[in-house]
């Protein structure tokens, strides 16, 4: 059996490595490397953006999720889902802006500083989402290679791997791995899930074996709690520079407009899916590893909960699927550092050749930044719920405002972003709540970071000047 999940895992290693050495060798301009060249087809944005979307966060945290509160995990991507509708009317939007980061769009709208602390809030967020995409994929490793890879080798091997295919072809790389990637996870997953469900003894099975909280709208949490695990999700997709990334590089802002419709039925369907396997295997090891490590339920349910050749399978799509995720969120600070720093204020006349050595630089330096923070982190659950956070508080609502205010200023935006960042990082430092009610100070950052910053933006709005007639007509319609 070891050896099916072996040559499973071999033959997706190098599948996406002859990706990413093809499109390596088309990379031929900063437009290449940063954005495909602008030439992305709906298919192809669909599924990237689909493959991007779902990682460890949902593979890993939602699945600890779903262990412990059964389908009640749903409110997690429901914050995605919900966050969708209102992304099919901004897509075109961001086409039609046409630039190459989030940044770009921050300074067009407001001003230089809200470019430079945006950069910032995007390097601590995305920087730790890769991170956990790394731990992800070292304990996939290790359930594969039991006896010889430790979590810890698992999480070194998968940086390695992650930073040298990414470094390779950028955008270019990523789409077309999340095309191989996309299509094989969503296909494993639908037929995994009526098998798992059979094994835990259907509906009647489920039932018998687990809490009643487990199929119940709230479970076990608080609709508060809930909250708390839709609002960052739906903040950080409305606000997800990975997003705009892919809508900068599709081929027209119909395609980027359709790729929407296409995210939205995936994304539904797939991570309802892995709810249910998680859940399904809950029922199946309520004790034993899988409790001690409930973040580990679907990769131990491939392992040991299918037949050989489907576990093998799906072990090998949740590892594809980390390996994509990582890819996604290294590539797009790496952007910011070169577009939003280096191209901006250090070297402005750069050749492409100098700007695609330094990109490929910058990969490396901040995947090698991520995997510290792998080492070091103890719960993926709570690296993700931190990271969707510091992203969603700070950048979310001038994003938003950027699209649909004409009244938020450049300083109210500023305002907006250094608020958010400053309240999240500060939020579990020792005694740094006492500032607060105890109602807020019981609960995790999202809801103060997050008012902080809208509070910030409307009254900093309100005592300065408007924007200009041609800072919003870049945005408009």
């Amino acid at each position: 059996m070891s050896q099916l999940y072996v040559a499973v895992l071999a033959v997706i290693v190098v599948v996406l490595l002859t990706v990413a050495l093809y499109r390596a060798a088309r990379v031929k301009s900063k437009a290449d490397y940063l954005v495909a060249g602008r030439s992305l087809p709906a298919v192809v944005l669909v599924l990237t953006l689909l493959t991007s979307w779902i990682g460890a966060g949902s593979l890993f945290a939602g699945a600890e999720n779903a262990y412990r509160n059964g389908f009640a995990a749903l409110w997690q991507p429901a914050g995605g889902w919900l966050g969708l509708l209102l992304i099919y009317f901004i897509a075109p939007r961001a086409r039609k802006f046409a630039q190459f980061t989030l940044p770009d769009l921050l300074e067009a709208r407001y001003n230089q500083t809200a470019r430079v602390l945006g950069t910032f809030a995007i390097l601590f967020a995305y920087v730790g989402i890769t991170s956990y995409q790394f731990k992800g994929g070292g304990n996939v490793l290790h359930l594969i290679f039991p006896d010889t890879v430790t979590p810890e080798l698992g999480t070194y091997i998968v940086a390695v791997f992650v930073i040298v295919t990414t470094a390779l072809a950028g955008m270019s790389s990523v789409a077309y791995m999340d095309v191989a990637i996309g299509s094989l996870v969503t296909v494993i997953c639908i037929a995994a899930t009526p098998m798992l469900f059979h094994s835990a003894g259907g509906w009647a099975g489920l039932h018998a074996a687990l809490p009643p909280t487990h199929f119940q709208a709230l479970g076990n949490l608080s609709f508060l709690r809930a909250m708390e695990f839709l609002v960052p999700t739906l903040l950080l997709m409305l606000g997800n520079q990975v997003m705009y990334q892919k809508f900068f590089s599709a081929k027209s802002e119909r395609d980027a407009r359709l790729s929407v419709v296409g995210w939205i039925v995936g994304t539904v369907l797939l991570e309802t899916l892995i709810v249910a396997i998680a859940v399904f295997g809950s029922a199946l090891y309520p004790t034993g590893e899988a409790a001690r490590q409930p973040y580990e339920i679907i990769p131990y349910t491939a392992r040991h909960g299918l037949p050989a050749l489907m576990g093998a399978l799906l072990l090998g799509a949740v590892f594809a699927k980390v390996i994509s995720t990582a890819s996604n969120y290294l590539f797009s600070p790496a952007t910011n550092l070169i577009q939003d720093v280096f191209v901006r204020y250090i070297a402005p006349d750069a050749s492409n050749k100098r700007v695609l050595i330094v990109s490929r630089l910058a990969v490396v330096l901040l995947g090698c930044w991520a995997l510290y923070q792998a080492v070091y982190a103890q719960s993926i659950l709570e690296k993700m719920l931190w990271a969707y956070t510091i992203y969603s508080a700070a950048l979310t609502p001038v994003v938003l405002a950027a699209f649909y205010s004409r009244r938020v200023t450049a300083w109210g935006a500023v305002a907006a972003i250094a608020a958010g960042t400053a309240v999240t990082l500060a939020w579990d430092v020792p005694g740094a709540k006492t500032i607060f009610p105890p109602i807020l100070a019981q609960r995790d950052a999202i809801f103060p970071a997050l008012l902080a910053a809208v509070l910030a933006m409307i009254v900093v709005s309100r005592f300065t000047p408007p924007p200009t007639p041609q800072q919003l007509a870049q945005l408009s319609d």
